[in-house]
């Protein structure tokens, strides 16, 4: 976090050349990725480092699958803890290593997860030299896969079982950046979406997106929404110009920034627990950078952006339906960003739609089994994170009892 509080954005955002733009399409997800880095990140690190790390982050595909007419499900979910967030995990852990190894010094990386942070987080940093990770989570509040991702790995990643809610664990890991003893003494940063670098490689996958959809217009991605990184680097692929014609901020009933966009009042609250738990966040960080990428103005923002927001029920009942109908299985939060996307076509003709996949059904099982009425298998990555046993340190949801774990254990 920046000095003021606030969070850090580009110095200068770029906008990408029209022959990048012309070739897009006959670009590979690599070539696409490590053009968008370079001119975001400019000569911060040589270039042959950028290369090794982009490289270390391209590993999977994100492949557009068309479930409807004209509506696409964007999978994020085909990397190694098969969710979205292997990618910025990958990308920051190659940094950070960078870095530190510059340095010579180590770092501990803080992280709050409501589920899938914690896993790509804790799997992309595992042995990585002069690292420790600290994963945060609320108690009886993540999927059992999604927990056994980050509790059984062991090695320099430590699971902290916190007796709160996501929006607790996310306090801490803020005061943490704000309390000056601890910065003193310990290398402090953060792999959640508040890191920048966390957030800038989730920005090419929207640009491999377009780049599949070769010269398809009016393009709209709806983003199944909770912290609202997602949706920021999407905001960030637009501004570099990225022919994206709008965009869907989809959330549970966890609805702040939907009811913003609707009242002009950004009105934090405590979270509600749902079956798509990683978005169940009452105050979104990114919302702040949202706000800042169009320009600070309501109206600039609304123009971009529409909200909706989604029942448990609602979820459920578009989950069986496109499986009834096209035996296409999607996750909880995938199931949101359908709905967000049909909902914004009743009333807008001759789109091509994207919605986020955001992570693999699997993830979610005892969720959309019962939903769908149908068991489903996990894949093999998983079943071997089940095998391992938890390991993990129960505290409170004071900030000082993990400040003190903190300073004593350094």
């Amino acid at each position: 976090m920046a000095p003021d509080n606030g969070l850090f954005m580009p110095e200068v955002i770029p906008t990408l050349s029209g022959d990048f733009f012309k070739t897009l399409s006959s670009k590979s997800f690599e070539q696409i990725a490590l053009e968008v880095a370079a001119n975001l990140i400019g000569n911060d690190l040589p270039k042959k480092e950028l290369e090794k790390i982009v490289d270390h982050t391209i590993q999977f595909d994100a492949p557009l699958i068309e479930i409807e007419k004209d509506i696409y499900s964007l999978e994020l979910f085909h990397g190694p803890t098969l969710a979205f967030k292997d990618f910025g995990a990958r990308f920051l852990s190659g940094l950070l290593g960078y870095f530190a190894s510059q340095q010579n010094k180590e770092v501990t990386i803080l992280v709050a997860t409501s589920g899938d942070t914690g896993s790509a987080v804790a799997n992309g940093f595992l042995n990585i030299p002069a690292t420790n990770v600290v994963v945060l989570y609320p108690s009886g509040k993540v999927s059992l896969v999604q927990e056994k991702q980050f509790t059984t790995l062991g090695g320099n990643v430590r699971a902290i079982e916190v007796d709160g809610t996501f929006d607790d664990c996310q306090r801490i890991v803020k005061q943490c950046f704000l309390d000056k003893e601890l910065n003193k003494k310990i290398a402090l940063t953060s792999a959640n979406s508040i890191n920048i670098a966390r957030l800038i490689p989730q920005s090419f996958y929207y640009f491999n997106a377009v780049a599949q959809l070769k010269d398809r217009q009016e393009i709209i991605f709806s983003v199944p929404s909770g912290n609202f990184g997602n949706l920021t680097a999407g905001l960030l692929a637009r501004r570099m110009g990225l022919p994206i014609k709008h965009f869907i901020a989809a959330t549970n009933v966890n609805d702040v920034v939907p009811e913003y966009l609707k009242t002009k009042r950004f009105q934090p609250r405590p979270s509600v627990q749902t079956i798509s738990n990683a978005m169940d966040v009452g105050n979104p960080s990114n919302f702040v950078r949202m706000l800042d990428l169009c320009g600070g103005d309501f109206n600039d923002i609304a123009q971009q952006v529409t909200g909706y927001s989604f029942t448990d029920d609602q979820t459920k009942d578009a989950m069986r339906v496109l499986y009834k109908k096209d035996k296409y299985v999607l996750d909880p939060h995938g199931a949101i960003g359908y709905l967000g996307l049909k909902e914004y076509e009743k009333g807008v003709k001759g789109t091509t739609g994207v919605f986020l996949e955001t992570a693999h059904p699997a993830k979610f099982q005892e969720v959309v089994s019962s939903t769908l009425g149908e068991p489903i298998p996990l894949p093999p990555a998983l079943e071997k994170f089940m095998l391992g046993e938890k390991s993990t340190i129960l505290m409170s949801n004071q900030f000082d009892e993990f400040k003190a774990y903190l300073l004593n254990s350094h």
